[in-house]
């Protein structure tokens, strides 16, 4: 279920620190919640600078892009997860991208397990049969 999305404007980080980001990105996604790497899921969306404004100014027009992030839970998972996720990713950005802290922006959405299919299938009842395999 780990899916990240990162909000970028265009031309103001090179690919390859956005590459460096979105890899980073999954292994701490990963090593936070304790989940298997394989089921992270990053994704980078640019945007046209003429296409984003932050404090009522265009990118397009010399305003500093500011990177948002969202990122999807099961509910469930213990809110200092969410807190710890919030805090590291708003570091990673900073680190990675070179930009100012204060303008960094996220939310955790949380997501009934009931309402996310993981092939085709309910992650409640995809989880529950997993569980239920593993025991003795």
């Amino acid at each position: 279920m780990p899916i990240l999305h990162l909000h970028l404007a265009e031309g103001q980080h090179s690919d390859a620190a956005i590459g460096e980001l979105v890899l980073a990105a999954s292994r701490l996604y990963a090593e936070v919640l304790q989940s298997p790497i394989e089921r992270v899921r990053v994704f980078a969306q640019l945007y046209r600078p003429q296409h984003v404004a932050v404090g009522g100014r265009l990118v397009s027009q010399g305003q500093a892009g500011a990177p948002f992030f969202e990122f999807l839970v099961l509910e469930g998972r213990p809110e200092v997860q969410c807190q710890d996720l919030l805090t590291r990713f708003t570091d990673l950005i900073v680190a990675t991208l070179g930009v100012d802290r204060s303008g960094v922006r996220g939310v955790c959405k949380p997501v009934p397990p009931a309402l996310w299919a993981i092939a085709g299938q309910p992650a409640s009842a995809v989880r529950a049969a997993e569980i239920q395999s593993r025991a003795p």
